[in-house]
Parts: structure tokens; C-alpha cells; sequence
């Protein structure tokens, strides 16, 4: 979709591409940049690729927000690790010893080049992706590995899903690979289901063929709520009775935030970089030459049309 905008979930990709690069790639003094080489170049061929008119890289400002850890004090728990400090106990995420300096580079470098981020305090990049492409007015490109985010597809809304290959995955592919009525049901169709990567136990005895049947048959999760209060013969009535709680607990720490208060991003590609003298510096010390440079070659790409 040519002069759409792309949304980048920065953590998914630095990830994928901490494990699938080597360690042993190095900058001249030793130091591991496999992160950071295989997400610039992952990068550059998503712009080669897709041929986007704008870009942001999504940042986790908070990857286990207040909101939902209060809800759900199992969300992402599986993830943490416990580091005491002058304050206290802190939450973290568990990020490779190695990775973690990569993260600070690779926003340097996207910062020097002139590639749009953003982030908010309190929330997740999911939350800053859905409110961005809510508020778009082009076409988007959802560039992630994370399920959550198909909640967000509709038309002119799509993921890019990095676990298949970068397939676009539009309403009819999401609704399809699930069995659901479309793809804004799969946040319903995960409550009930459950999801493991995010700590979601889901509605005991509900597996994935239940869940999806009751959507069909009823929508959304409100309807088929709403249908068991009317005192209605429901499919696993007193499954999802007894799960009422955890239900509406659950609910609003799946549903991906599209009301975000973000600062004003400026999402065009840049014609030139925004600080040469720092990303001659960056290149020249952690040798990345090479990755900035096919970077550089596929958003002169993008511009060219």
C-alpha cells in the first residue's frame, strides 16, 4: 500500500533480532551489535518492501503498565525479573545482558538518521501503535509479532506479522487463522481463550474451538454477557458464569489503548539525516556502516516513490 504509514513495534523487532543474529557480531571494540545490525536491516527491507510515506518505531515506555498489573497481577508476571535497588524491589523485564546497551543504540541511530519514535509513560507500544492508526488518515502497516495487535485491524488497517514471514494479515486473514467473525473480536477471543505470553489464564475449560464458536455465534464477548443475564441457554453458561470476574477484570488490560495523549509526531521520512555529525559517530565507533547504509539506500528509496 504505497504512501501508507508504518507502525513499528520497536521491542518485537529488537528482539527477533537479538536471536536471530549471531552474538558473535561485534563492533570494532568487542561489544555485541547483533541487535542492532539485524533490526536496521530489517528495517531497510521493510522500506524497500512496502514503500512506506511515514514511519514511527513504538516504544515500551512502561512494558507492564500500572493499569493492568492492577487488574490482572498475572499480566506478563512470567516475564519479570526482581531487582533490588535504593528503593526497593523493581519490576523488570528479563532482556539479555547483552541486548540491553543495543536498545539505547538503536533508538540513537533512528534518532540521528531522522526516523520518527514515540512512546508514552504508563503505556505499552501497542498502546501507542492503536492510537496511532486510529487516528490515521492513510492506510497503515502494523509491524509487530505480537497477536494483541490484530485487535486493531480493519479496513485500511493491517499487520505485517513478523512470525509469518511479514504476511499481511488484513481482517479476513486475521478472522480466518482464528475461526472469528472479524478481527476486532480477537481480543474477545483471547479473554476467553487465554493467553499464556501475557499471563491471561483465560475462562477455564474454554479452549480456542469453544471461544471461537461462541463469537460467531454471538459477536462479541458484551453480547454473549448479555444474553447469559438474560437468563439465556448459553454454551458453557456456568463456565463463563463463574468467570464473570477475572472477565471484566481481564477486559480492558487486553483491549489495546486508542486514546494515548502523545506529543506531536512528525511521521515523514527524512530527506536528509537529522544529526550527521552524531550518526558518523555512531557508525564509525560500533562499525555500521554497512546496515546505516542500506537503511539510508531504501528511505531515498521510499521518497523516490
Amino acid at each position: 500500500m504505497p504512501g501508507q504509514l508504518m507502525l513499528v513495534d520497536s521491542a518485537s523487532l529488537w528482539f527477533r533480532a537479538f536471536y536471530g543474529v549471531p552474538v558473535t557480531v561485534t563492533s570494532p571494540d568487542g561489544q555485541p551489535i547483533n541487535a542492532v545490525r539485524g533490526f536496521l536491516d530489517h528495517l531497510a527491507r521493510l522500506l524497500h518492501e512496502h514503500r512506506p510515506g511515514g514511519f514511527v518505531a513504538c516504544l515500551d515506555v512502561d512494558w507492564r503498565p500500572t493499569f493492568r498489573v492492577e487488574a490482572v497481577p498475572t499480566y506478563k508476571a512470567h516475564r519479570v525479573a526482581v531487582a533490588a535497588g535504593e528503593d526497593g524491589d523493581a519490576d523488570l523485564e528479563e532482556v539479555p545482558d547483552e541486548l540491553s546497551p543495543q536498545v539505547e543504540l538503536i533508538v540513537q541511530v533512528l534518532e540521528a538518521i531522522g526516523l520518527a519514535t514515540a512512546g508514552a509513560a504508563g503505556y505499552e507500544a501497542d498502546d501507542v501503535i492503536g492510537t496511532l492508526a486510529a487516528r490515521s488518515a492513510v492506510p497503515v502497516d502494523i509491524v509487530t509479532g505480537d497477536r494483541d495487535l490484530f485487535q486493531v485491524v480493519r479496513p485500511g488497517v493491517r499487520v505485517l506479522y513478523t512470525v509469518d514471514k511479514g504476511r499481511p494479515y488484513d481482517d479476513a486473514a486475521v478472522a480466518a487463522k482464528y475461526a472469528i467473525p472479524h478481527a476486532a473480536a480477537y481480543a474477545d477471543f483471547a479473554l476467553l481463550r487465554g493467553d499464556p505470553s501475557d499471563g491471561l489464564p483465560g475462562v477455564p475449560g474454554i479452549g480456542a474451538k469453544t471461544a471461537a464458536a461462541l463469537l460467531t455465534e454471538y459477536g462479541t464477548l458484551g453480547a454473549l454477557l448479555a444474553a447469559l443475564d438474560r437468563g439465556e441457554r448459553v454454551p458453557a453458561g456456568p463456565k463463563l458464569a463463574a468467570a464473570r470476574d477475572y472477565l471484566a477484570a481481564a477486559e480492558p488490560v487486553m483491549a489495546v489503548r486508542t486514546d494515548v495523549v502523545l506529543p506531536r509526531i512528525d511521521p515523514a521520512l527524512p530527506t536528509a539525516p537529522a544529526d550527521p555529525d552524531a550518526l558518523a559517530m555512531l557508525v564509525a565507533r560500533y562499525g555500521l556502516a554497512a546496515p546505516v547504509r542500506r537503511l539510508s539506500a531504501s528511505i531515498r528509496d521510499c521518497a523516490a516513490g
